[in-house]
């Protein structure tokens, strides 16, 4: 009996440390891909308001959010791009070209806007995770609510259109 007992504790250690190592690796890295190369990119034109469309943030929010449609791409890499215009109560705007990466959960700018419409490009342009917190929610609202589908980016270009157009309507299949 007491072998058993020796053989299922020795087991259970076992399997303990088994779990713990996937859990480690899956929080290290969602991208196991060691392959997986970024494809170039460049800079859309300026926004333009009769291509935005505004999304919903957060309630909590007083901005308003858009993405400009002609600027939304699906790269060949998995990563989504668009352009986000947020807009602040006082009329304030922010222009960022940023790009999701579905796969990993990650989110990077690419650059940011001037007024006068050209590209300033982002010193820090790393991928980083993306956060549910104030700054970072409307990448956290893309990803979750209109274009990711767990770690799968859409098709192409005219799903994500389809999805940031109708997310958050009764007809989404993605709610």
């Amino acid at each position: 009996m007491k072998r058993l007992y020796l053989f299922l504790r020795g087991g259970l250690a076992a399997l303990a440390c088994y779990s713990a190592s996937v859990a480690a690796q899956a929080l290290v890295g969602a991208d196991a891909d060691p392959h997986w190369r970024e494809a170039e990119v460049e800079l859309p034109a300026a926004p333009q308001a009769s291509a935005l469309r505004e999304f919903f943030v957060s309630s909590a929010s007083p901005n308003t959010f858009f993405i400009d449609e002609r600027s939304l791409s699906v790269g060949e890499d998995g990563v989504v791009r668009y352009v986000l215009i947020v807009r602040t109560p006082g009329g304030a705007q922010n222009v960022t070209f940023e790009g999701i990466r579905c796969k990993t959960g990650q989110r990077r700018i690419y650059a940011s806007g001037r007024a006068d419409g050209s590209w300033s490009k982002a010193r820090d342009a790393t991928w980083v995770d993306i956060s549910n917190n104030g700054y970072n929610r409307p990448r956290a609202a893309l990803a979750a609510e209109y274009f990711c589908d767990g770690p799968v980016p859409p098709r192409d270009r005219n799903e994500a259109l389809r999805r940031l157009r109708h997310a958050g309507g009764t007809d989404s299949p993605y709610r």
